[in-house]
């Protein structure tokens, strides 16, 4: 084994030693007991897991878990921060509670900050920047941000991402996966798959691990908005940006989470909330690539009522395929097409189809289409419509794709905004139209035209290609070179029947053997004048026989462990 993988394996074993003490100390010892997880650390170690120091009656285990993740730092914060945007992968009040999580961190001092800066820009750091503040602007689990010049005067932010953050983030990763199975083997029905959750981590957090990564969203946006006099991203400067340091404009404005909205007009308020609501659902609803985190800290008030959106790290995207779903999804349920929905749910999830047959799934989804059944679209909530429905989809165990949950979530934190700085704002309302166009493109006269041309185009490629294919078909025949490839599922139990039998037989016939040769060899002693070894080899045979009976009878009451 290379020296870097016995350090690692070391790592990753005093990594699991402190999660698992960490674990103990809010209340989890029995889990890792039950798991079998104590032994893989020392029996020392083991015996010297600490007690529960919270009350468990009086916190539950979803904020117990919320204190584990803050005590083991940034990976673990994030993880459930992550978590806290898919209710579809874990509980619901799991998912609640972890919105509640805090970035507990200290400050890394500034020599770190401009060593990592040194490294990131070598023999370039000076020509650069000016000058950076030594004091963070800002600090989280993950990186600190500090204000600084560039050589050219223009007042900038760097986003820094922490020293060694990497690396843990990485080992951390690869612990996690390898728990996500181990607890999956064990449990097959907690109403979420650990392995799915580890997965969906693993995705998200290498993207924020990644600066150009938020560079590149940020761009992406800032373009889809050059031309709206209200809405605007931060420009990002690609020359002082690498993967562990982003450089973006200073936005010259208040973040809402600053803002106080007595302290603003009620015409303000309102064109605040009415930017705010066209710039998220113009990203979701016709952009397709949206900002999945809209909440008051990421967006600044410029004069004017105008908004600047920051901190592009966690993006959402939508294909026109999904996005054409989601407008059928719509339709199903005002229209209380149940068909039509389970058609939908089949093309969003990888459901089985025999789930969406089943009597109480559509049974469900009535309730829910009645719900929402024959409402105009001013009155159509499409955040609680969406909400509910992927609810649905959670019970049932149906793992929905993390864009749609991103969407859901985006619309859900700019309704919030909405509420905050004006309760009576009518977001229905105010969004109509856009929902109307986006209804109209998929279901409008020109988009049933454009759709049965590429219908019309599609058979006539199919009708152009058919002879040729067919001529392929035939010569492979005439070669003899056709073959047909047959997938046997579940083939290896069959296999197993076959050799269990093939044994059964077996050992069978030689019990029977053994019980008709040794009463022979009785029968023929007896018959004999004088008794002799005959006899002898008969009641050994007979005692063979049964000792063989009973231990075949034995090993079918004993169960089996699986392999």
């Amino acid at each position: 084994m290379k020296v870097t993988n016995i350090k690692k394996t070391i790592r990753s074993t005093k990594r699991l030693t402190n999660i698992l003490k960490v674990l103990s100390q809010f209340g989890f010892k029995e889990i890792i007991v039950d798991l079998g997880l104590d032994n893989f650390i020392s029996r020392k170690k083991s015996s010297e897991l600490p007690e529960n120091h919270l009350d468990t009656s009086e916190y539950s285990r979803p904020v117990r878990m919320r204190k584990v993740l803050e005590e083991l730092g940034p990976t673990y914060i994030k993880l459930g921060q992550i978590l806290a945007t898919r209710p579809d992968l874990i509980p619901l009040e799991w998912a609640e509670e972890f919105k509640n999580l805090q970035d507990n961190c200290s400050l890394v001092p500034f020599e770190t900050i401009e060593k990592v800066l040194s490294q990131e820009f070598s023999g370039r750091l000076e020509h650069l920047f000016s000058s950076i503040e030594e004091v963070p602007l800002a600090a989280a689990s993950m990186a600190q941000v500090h204000q600084a010049k560039l050589s050219d005067g223009s007042s900038v932010v760097i986003k820094v991402l922490l020293p060694r953050n990497r690396q843990l983030v990485e080992e951390d990763i690869a612990l996690l996966e390898w728990l996500a199975q181990f607890v999956e083997s064990y449990f097959s029905d907690l109403g979420y798959s650990p392995v799915a959750v580890a997965a969906e981590f693993s995705r998200e957090i290498t993207k924020e691990m990644n600066l150009l990564q938020e560079a590149r969203s940020t761009e992406k946006l800032r373009r889809y908005f050059k031309d709206d006099p209200n809405i605007s991203f931060p420009k990002v400067y690609r020359e002082a940006s690498t993967r562990n340091v982003l450089t973006m404009e200073e936005v010259k404005g208040r973040p809402l989470s600053a803002v106080d909205p007595a302290t603003l007009t009620a015409r303000e308020r309102r064109t605040i909330v009415a930017n705010g609501t066209d710039a998220v659902f113009k990203q979701c609803l016709h952009l397709g690539f949206f900002h999945a985190d809209p909440h008051p800290g990421n967006i600044f008030l410029l004069p004017g009522q105008k908004l600047c959106f920051i901190d592009c790290g966690m993006t959402g995207h939508l294909d026109k395929n999904t996005a054409e779903q989601l407008i059928d999804l719509v339709a199903a349920i005002s229209k209380g097409d149940i068909d039509k929905l389970c058609r939908v749910v089949i093309e969003l999830t990888d459901v089985d189809p025999a789930v969406t047959d089943k009597r109480n799934f559509r049974s469900d989804l009535q309730v829910l289409a009645s719900t929402f059944e024959d409402a105009d679209l001013k009155q159509l909530d499409i955040t609680k419509l969406l909400s509910d429905f992927f609810g649905m989809l959670q019970r049932y165990q149906i793992i929905c794709p993390s864009d749609l949950i991103l969407l859901t979530k985006a619309l859900t934190t700019i309704e919030g905004v909405a509420e905050q700085f004006d309760p009576t704002f009518n977001v229905l309302a105010h969004v109509e139209p856009q929902i109307r166009q986006v209804v109209s493109k998929r279901y409008g006269l020109s988009a049933l035209q454009h759709r049965l041309q590429k219908s019309m185009n599609d058979y006539i490629d199919l009708l152009e290609n058919l002879p040729l294919d067919v001529q392929r078909i035939l010569d492979q025949i005439r070669h003899k070179r056709l073959t047909l490839n047959l997938e046997m599922k579940r083939l290896e139990h069959v296999a197993d029947k076959v050799d269990l039998a093939s044994r059964l037989m077996g050992i069978s016939m030689i019990i029977s053997a053994l019980i008709v040769g040794s009463s022979i060899l009785i029968l023929a002693d007896s018959l004999s004048k004088k008794a002799g070894i005959l006899g002898t080899l008969g009641v050994i045979g007979l005692l063979g026989a049964a000792i063989y009976s009973v231990g075949f009878v034995v090993s079918f009451l004993i169960p089996k462990k699986n392999e």
